[in-house]
């Protein structure tokens, strides 16, 4: 029998971290921690084996397409498919940044978006019946989408949106970032909130789009961890990681047959109205 693989990507810290350790408790296959840092993630890796976990590790930049290429390579030798896909990979600039708003806005939707809308469709084709997978999104996506202007809320709110048109308009946002013109163009003021924006719409594409896919049962979620204590936070967050971890493992781990959530907006394993 093909042996069971789960994949949390950005998981050598933080709230990916929480997740590898969360399904080595309760995933029965092996959890494969990615992130860009060798270095790190094989820190990562000690640390978990000295709690008597066995996680394995290997490389992913979700920048780096080559990087994403390989992973699937490696994924399809060694397992054949995948049962459960954790999206945690993610940035944020401090307020402190001192780069451009046009280069924030750049950098946040090339990773939070393009980078895990690039591993999604290098490794959904690998994704087996009954997959689940969990995009890690932000209770900001909500903020932000308010922030915006009627015209543009409802392009991305429109339950018929196709891939192409929210790549379209990601790509109107950053190109408007770009001329200091977002605003009046009708975008909210945050290169972080507009990525997430992105994240959570793309996931109930995804859902949509595999609802009439012929491998049975697989449920995609995008998913609001909360304010947790991390490096992103500045360790400002009030949960702590392993609290953070939960909502994002508990869509992972989302039984045969599901049927909600299925395509929504998840918030302390709660479906929350996004928007």
């Amino acid at each position: 029998m093909t042996k069971r693989v789960a994949i949390v990507t950005g998981a050598n810290k933080g709230i990916g971290y929480a997740v590898v350790q969360a399904l080595c408790k309760q995933f029965d296959g092996d959890v494969l921690l990615t992130g860009r840092s060798e270095e790190r993630c094989k820190a990562a890796v000690a640390e978990l084996q000295k709690q008597g976990m066995s996680p394995k590790y290997h490389q992913l930049d979700i920048d780096d397409q080559a990087s994403i290429n390989k992973l699937r390579d490696f994924v399809k030798e060694q397992y054949g498919g995948i049962d459960v896909l954790v999206n945690n990979a993610g940035i944020a600039f401090k307020q402190s940044a001192t780069e451009s708003f046009g280069e924030q806005a750049r950098v946040s939707c090339g990773t939070n978006f393009t980078g895990t809308l690039n591993v999604c469709n290098t490794l959904f084709p690998l994704l087996r019946p009954h997959a689940r997978v969990s995009n890690v999104s932000s209770f900001v996506s909500q903020m932000t989408i308010s922030k915006c202007s009627k015209e543009i809320q409802e392009k991305f709110k429109n339950p018929s949106i196709t891939m192409d048109q929210l790549k379209g308009l990601m790509q109107q946002f950053i190109d408007a970032a770009q001329t200091g013109s977002h605003q009046k163009q009708g975008f909210a003021d945050w290169s972080y909130g507009m990525s997430k924006v992105g994240v959570t719409v793309m996931s109930f594409i995804q859902q949509r789009e595999l609802n009439s896919d012929p491998r049975e049962d697989i449920v995609v979620n995008a998913c609001d961890p909360g304010y947790v204590d991390t490096d992103m936070t500045s360790h400002k967050g009030t949960k702590t990681v392993e609290q953070g971890a939960d909502t994002p493992v508990y869509v992972a781990m989302l039984p045969p047959g599901t049927t909600s959530p299925k395509g929504d907006f998840v918030s302390d394993r709660t479906i929350k109205k996004w928007g």
